[in-house]
């Protein structure tokens, strides 16, 4: 027998890394192998700070931007994306350059610059300041793309001409949020050319469906995560929407106060796509060494999609 209180775990599935974040480390681990270190990174190649911790480590160098590296060095673009006068720059200066951008990123990029070739304005659903956003508006010309952050931002919006429009979205939303700035924009300009498959990427919304279910009834949801990570603040978010009565996000087990954690019986417990799953065992064995653990997978998804390697790192 033991005194300890017992506590319901609902585990998310799934959770954690998503292919983009995969493909992008092993970038860098793959770079290191072929060019030795060090090899600089231009800002965080995801967010997470065990992740970056690991890579530097193994001899990674991170700095915000080019002109911190050195020539001869190679350099790699995180998985959020750039704009298109970094590799401009880079090419420039003779530089040996690996584009981590995740290919669901780089689709957006695509699409814009396609509305943008058809002579369509263009408005980006999507956070100020965050650096896939910043990527995705420096694929264009100054003044190609509008920023929309929020449903009044969308019933505000003057285009140039209604009839010319498109949009596209940052790729780590809020599923529901942008359904409803999508519903505004598409209400007051019925001809907006929306993207042929969803933006927002998959790991995301499934990401979203699963604390969907597990939310509810929960005393407590744990998202482990940076808040620099948009996904894992979005999955917050949709916790409390969801019927969580709390929900925290924090960087590993050493970040919970267990106070959060009185007549709590039910955690619900998920990780953003940047979050090693190592942080989710250290939380469950946090919880364990004060309560009797009993685990419950909510899996609302099976993942199964993997991203190839860009081919300089093969050649």
């Amino acid at each position: 027998m033991t005194d300890r209180p017992a506590l319901t775990i609902r585990l998310a599935a799934p959770r954690g890394f998503c292919a983009g974040v995969d493909r992008a480390i092993q970038i860098v681990e793959e770079a290191l192998g072929k060019w030795g270190a060090p090899v600089y990174v231009r800002h965080e190649i995801v967010h997470n700070a065990h992740v970056v911790s690991r890579l530097e480590a193994m001899g990674a160098v991170f700095v915000e931007e080019l002109d911190e590296c050195p020539t001869d060095r190679p350099v790699i673009f995180s998985a959020h994306g750039v704009p298109k006068s970094v590799p401009a720059e880079a090419a420039a200066r003779q530089m040996i350059y690996v584009d981590a951008t995740c290919p669901l990123v780089s689709k957006v990029h695509v699409e814009a610059e396609r509305h943008h070739t058809d002579g369509r304005e263009i408005v980006l659903i999507g956070h100020a300041g965050h650096p896939e956003v910043i990527g995705t508006m420096g694929q264009l010309p100054s003044g190609g793309i509008a920023l929309v952050e929020t449903v009044a931002d969308a019933e505000r919006f003057v285009p140039k001409d209604p009839k010319n429009l498109a949009f596209v979205t940052q790729t780590t939303l809020s599923v529901d949020d942008t359904a409803e700035i999508v519903a505004v924009l598409q209400a007051r300009f019925p001809e907006i050319a929306s993207p042929h498959k969803e933006d927002i990427c998959y790991a995301t919304t499934n990401r979203q469906d699963a604390v969907k279910v597990l939310a509810p009834g929960a005393g407590l949801v744990l998202v482990i995560g940076a808040r620099t990570s948009s996904n894992s603040v979005r999955l917050v978010e949709v916790a409390l929407r969801a019927g969580a009565e709390r929900a925290e996000l924090v960087a590993s087990a050493d970040n919970i106060d267990w106070s959060w954690f009185d007549n709590v019986t039910t955690l619900g417990l998920t990780a953003g796509a940047s979050a090693p799953e190592d942080l989710v065992q250290g939380v469950i064995d946090a919880c364990r060494a004060r309560f009797e653990v009993t685990l419950d997978t909510v899996e609302t998804a099976r993942e199964s999609v993997t991203f190839k390697l860009p081919r300089i790192l093969a050649d």
